[in-house]
């Protein structure tokens, strides 16, 4: 196998080192360099010419890609018009990156992986629980549960160094299928009512319950966008009206944008007693 094979393989960018245990002499490497057809990126990294821009930006500033960087590659959820700047993982003692990006300074939870330019998973948790508020922050860390196929028992098992990681740790649920429904959460557990998650009633699982009687109903996009998800919708609502319930349905873009409208409704209908149930 050449190089630039070896290369694609690994996303367009690898250590130096990697290479030469993969059996490719330094002389193949610097040749490698002097024709242009690999880039040297430091004195440890080689890359092609079209490798990711995020990973190169994190071997140029000598760290590795974290928090929402990283977040953006793995897939996990990201809060929206978050912005596009690259964040990396410094060690305390590294050199000021010479390139604009977003630094992290801080030892790793885990043993140094110096090879990889991808952050560990739990680092770059940490990382996001410092630059995002909390309920973005916690439902960043339950998506990257979920794509990750961490246990949230496990995440919480974690030495977290600093008080809001440890706040994110300690607001994880298991069960939670968006993102929407992790910020929901977080925001209404602080109120002192009753809040339940994932209740099946009526022959359906319901988002939540406030109370005994008050049902949010969050709508994810992907999950409400056909009129039979509409029709199964209408049709699960009127069963719960006629059991007493309130039914209370939100999309994702009143949650994340305007939420101060559904926090003064939810206020309205626990004023009006509607949580409580029918006397």
């Amino acid at each position: 196998m050449d190089l630039i094979t070896w290369l694609r393989q690994r996303d367009g960018i690898a250590h130096r080192a990697d290479a030469l245990d993969a059996g490719f002499t330094v002389s193949r490497i610097r040749a490698a360099i002097r024709a242009d057809a690999v880039r040297r990126i430091r004195a440890r990294w080689i890359a092609l010419h079209d490798a990711p821009s995020d990973l190169v930006h994190a071997a140029e500033a000598g760290g590795q890609l974290t928090c929402m960087s990283l977040a953006r590659r793995r897939g996990w959820w990201v809060p929206p018009g978050a912005a596009e700047q690259v964040h990396v993982h410094l060690r305390p003692n590294a050199a000021t990156p010479g390139i604009p990006v977003v630094a992290h300074w801080s030892a790793s939870l885990g043993p140094s992986r110096p090879r990889r330019v991808l952050a560990r998973t739990e680092d770059a948790l940490a990382h996001a629980a410092r630059c995002f508020p909390l309920d973005q922050a916690v439902a960043i860390w339950e998506s990257a549960a979920r794509v990750e196929r961490v246990s949230i028992d496990s995440l919480r098992q974690v030495r977290w160094r600093d008080a809001v990681a440890r706040r994110c740790a300690a607001h994880l649920r298991p069960g939670t299928d968006s993102s929407l429904e992790t910020i929901f959460h977080v925001r209404l557990s602080a109120w002192g009512v009753r809040l339940r998650m994932q209740v099946r009633l009526a022959g359906h699982t319901v988002d939540f319950v406030i109370g005994t009687h008050l049902i949010v109903q969050v709508d994810g996009w992907s999950f409400h966008s056909s009129s039979a998800d509409r029709t199964r919708d209408i049709a699960h609502d009127a069963a719960l009206r006629m059991r007493g319930y309130t039914v209370l349905r939100f999309s994702y873009e009143q949650v994340i944008n305007r939420w101060w409208e559904v926090e003064a409704l939810i206020a309205e209908a626990i004023a009006r007693g509607l949580h409580l149930g029918p006397s």
